[in-house]
């Protein structure tokens, strides 16, 4: 029983002790040199000019109630070394409304595109969005939106 324990606590110290390690240095003999391991998040792949990585690039709205708050957001972040100007966001009909951000938006920094769907339409709808932008490689960019409207007589859950 002694042992059952003793092994139980030296697994949790070795767990714990690694659990928020995240560059561990050890220096071995004098014969061998110094071994370092980093443990990193990846990093957003970077452009020359400016560019657009959205953390995602479909919006599920599942199911939701008819005359719901339709408004979403995508989430992006300019992973070149320029300023990202949008020019344009257009929905794919004018029950999906875009909203952009008019200023220049700096290498590194964070952004949204708002769209607000017309929930007062019941049944299934895809949508989309198309972003215009000096994105390198890019400019024109699709995003989507999905899900249900229940009618008004739908049982609630």
């Amino acid at each position: 029983m002694k042992k059952l324990i003793t092994l139980s606590i030296a697994l949790l110290a070795f767990t714990f002790s690694n659990a928020q390690e995240t560059t561990k240095s050890t220096k071995v003999t004098k014969k061998t040199t110094a071994k370092t391991t980093k443990v990193t998040t990846p990093a957003l792949p970077k452009v020359d000019g400016a560019g657009m990585v959205y953390v995602t690039e479909t919006i599920d709205y599942g199911t939701i109630a008819h005359n719901a708050d339709g408004k979403r957001e995508f989430v992006f972040t300019n992973n070149g070394n320029k300023p990202l100007i949008i020019t344009n966001a257009t929905g794919s009909c004018g029950c999906t409304v875009p909203t952009f951000p008019k200023e220049p938006i700096a290498p590194g920094a964070k952004a949204v595109i708002g769209v607000k769907y017309a929930t007062d339409r019941i049944g299934a709808f895809t949508k989309t969005v198309t972003i215009t932008s000096n994105a390198a490689g890019s400019p024109s960019k699709v995003l989507t939106i999905k899900g249900t409207v229940l009618g008004d007589d739908a049982p609630k859950s």
